[in-house]
């Protein structure tokens, strides 16, 4: 329980300390006698976002101190473990506002954040106004009151996760329906291309290989007569020839010069060798620039072919393998779609199956519970001098959701045979007769049983 309060330079209050007492506590006054300002200074210590400037006008900074004696079974503790805050019977919480602006809270002398003041309010404090009944009103929050009443947190959870898992696989399927669809409307296309890619049958690498091919075949003819002649002057009717006639008429007189023509005869032997390579070296290219005219049409052809091909579907020559790939992936896909909708259909209707065991044991347990808080209502109406009117709570089939598929809504009749009516249209009719069915009075025990 909140057991005191200690507030110094906000807004308009110098230093007030309010002291609380187990029980009810009630602070009266007329408006504009600053019963706000206390809850603006509690909300400003505990975290919560509301006015920009609190600090009274004159003052460096502006302080709250809030103090609250802990059962040892309450909540906060979990959150002063997990933010490493020190724990004890007391909880002391201090926040200071400076004039600029800047904030700053401590939880038991001990430094915080101003999230932890907010985790540590929801367990600490509950605010309520003079429009809470209105939510009573709304049958969207019926549902949730009698789920919180019932204790279904469970159901809920394994429904949610059920229809987390069906909303997943039907628009997987429906995905997969798509993509099918737009398969079949493009089979003819996807056959002939894949028929057409597989005819020419492109190669990684083709293109480039066929391009160097045919410039050389090209150029062949132009530099082939000057490589010819260049061998013809170096084989054996020309420089290979001279040079081994110069050696035989050296060798047949070397040993008659005393030893001075060795060293020549040394570099006509070097040199013989020499001469030898790069006959051999032009005879071998000799040999590569001699083709078959006809192969020069027939590489054109086909390089082409190739990137005839590539522009008809917008892709370079050489990424034509990659296309060939892809084309026939899905016309494998597109033949073998039916068995992939079917796999996918099934696992849909079985995902279906497991929402709909969900929602049927929650609705089931919303149902048993409804009985129960209408006893449990029933029987804080008579106090009220209400005795004779029936509370009900209306389980009706809704839109399936996440949370199922009932829509709930509580109805009252105040008069032993009147139609039974919903709250919202009760209050409407109720509100002019004085009744007091806009007190919250009835509900607190009620929806905690």
């Amino acid at each position: 329980m909140l057991r005191a309060l200690d507030i110094r330079d906000m807004l308009i209050i110098d230093h007030l300390e309010l002291a609380f007492q187990p029980g009810l506590n009630v602070l009266t006054g007329e408006t504009g006698a600053g019963k706000s300002i206390l809850l603006d200074s509690l909300g400003f210590v505990l975290g919560w976002r509301g006015r920009a400037e609190l600090v009274r006008s004159g003052a460096k900074q502006g302080e709250v101190v809030a103090e609250f004696d802990l059962s040892p079974d309450h909540a906060a503790f979990a959150v002063l473990e997990k933010a490493g805050l020190p724990t004890g019977d007391e909880l002391i919480l201090r926040r200071v506002n400076s004039a600029d602006g800047r904030k700053t809270a401590w939880v038991n002398d001990r430094r915080c954040s101003g999230e932890v003041l907010r985790q540590l309010s929801e367990t600490l404090v509950e605010l309520h106004g003079q429009h809470d009944d209105r939510g009573l009103l709304n049958p969207r929050g019926h549902r949730r009151i009698l789920d919180s009443f019932a204790g279904v947190e469970a159901q809920l959870r394994a429904t949610s996760a059920a229809w987390r898992s069906l909303s997943a696989a039907c628009k997987t399927l429906s995905e997969a329906e798509a993509a099918m669809t737009a398969m079949r409307e493009e089979e003819d296309f996807l056959r002939h291309a894949v028929a057409e890619v597989d005819a020419l049958d492109p190669q990684p690498g083709e293109d480039s290989e066929l391009d160097a091919k045919r410039r050389l075949m090209q150029g062949a003819e132009r530099i082939r007569e000057d490589i010819s002649r260049a061998g013809d002057a170096l084989g054996n009717d020309g420089a290979e020839g001279s040079m081994g006639e110069a050696m035989r008429w050296l060798d047949g007189v070397a040993d008659r010069a005393d030893g001075r023509l060795d060293a020549p005869l040394a570099a006509l032997s070097r040199a013989l060798e020499e001469l030898d390579t790069a006959v051999r070296g032009i005879e071998e290219t000799l040999d590569v620039l001699a083709f078959n005219p006809h192969e020069l049409e027939d590489c054109e052809e086909r390089l082409f072919a190739l990137r005839a091909l590539a522009r008809k579907h917008n892709v370079g020559a050489e990424a034509l393998p990659e296309l060939a790939e892809s084309l026939r992936a899905r016309l494998t896909k597109l033949d073998q779609g039916d068995a992939g909708l079917a796999e996918l259909r099934s696992a849909a209707d079985a995902a279906q199956a497991e929402y709909d065991a969900a929602a049927a044991a929650l609705s089931a347990a919303r149902h048993a519970a409804a009985g129960k808080l209408d006893a449990a209502v029933t029987a804080e109406l008579a106090p009220l001098k209400m005795e004779r009117a029936v509370f009900s709570t209306e389980i009706t089939d809704d839109t399936p959701g996440p949370e199922g598929r009932d829509a709930v809504a509580f109805t009252v009749a105040t008069n032993p045979g009147a139609p039974a009516a919903r709250l919202a249209r009760l209050r409407r009719v109720a509100s002019s007769a004085g009744s007091c069915w806009r007190s919250r009075s009835v509900w607190p025990r009620a929806m905690t049983a």
